[in-house]
């Protein structure tokens, strides 16, 4: 099947959109790898071909590869329910080259985008509501990228003297702790209770001998 669907969008699109085919999951799945000129392009042929019929966007989502100088891969999930299958569409970007929107196409890419825009900060061209959706308005950074520090920039937390909610930043002050790196079952040479386990594990006693009892 994911044969017969290569060939078909193939003959679909012929040599007019610059994009390139991959398999995902084995074989299993069909990727195509597109740019952001031919994203919409291909969008609309895979929407509208009756041969392919792709009406549902399922989602779209964000890939970090910091060490690339187009680091993000943004990821569209496009379902067929006429044919029974999926296609996946990468479009690899930077964090200042904006991506055209597909809300045009399949208006819930508008949530699906501000996702994206919230958690990697891939901007996208023509998109209306461009906000943030999982964070706060106040939020600094995109939580996804590899480099976002795992415990934020800054902090929100109630003030009890201001009466409401502040942001500072985040400050993780301990004090110094020395370890010995050993397992705490080899450093403890015995838990409470094992007083009876070690009398135990004595030798039994000798019997002792009689009169009758030959040397």
């Amino acid at each position: 099947m994911v044969d017969r669907l290569d060939s078909d969008i193939r003959a679909a699109l012929g040599d007019r959109l610059p994009v390139e085919f991959s398999r995902a999951r084995y074989g299993a799945e069909l990727v195509v790898h597109a740019t952001r000129e031919s994203l919409l392009p291909l969008m609309l042929l895979l929407r509208d071909t009756p041969a392919l019929d792709f009406a549902q966007l399922m989602d779209i989502c964000g890939v970090d590869w910091p060490e690339r100088p187009e680091r993000f891969d943004v990821v569209y999930n496009l379902l067929s329910l006429t044919r029974n299958q999926r296609v996946t569409v990468i479009v690899p970007t930077d964090d200042s080259q904006p991506v055209p929107s597909v809300s045009p196409i399949w208006p819930t890419a508008t949530w699906f985008e501000r996702e994206t825009w919230d958690m990697y900060g891939v901007v996208f061209a023509g998109l209306a509501d461009l906000r943030r959706l999982l964070t706060d308005y106040g939020f600094e950074g995109h939580p996804l990228r590899k480099d976002f520090p795992l415990t934020g920039f800054v902090e929100v937390r109630y003030d009890e003297e201001l009466g409401r909610v502040v942001q500072e930043p985040v400050k993780l002050t301990q004090d110094f702790r020395s370890f010995d790196f050993l397992s705490p079952w080899e450093a403890m040479t015995s838990l409470p209770g094992d007083e009876k386990v070690h009398l135990n594990r004595l030798p039994p006693p000798e019997p002792a001998k009689t009169e009758g009892d030959k040397p």
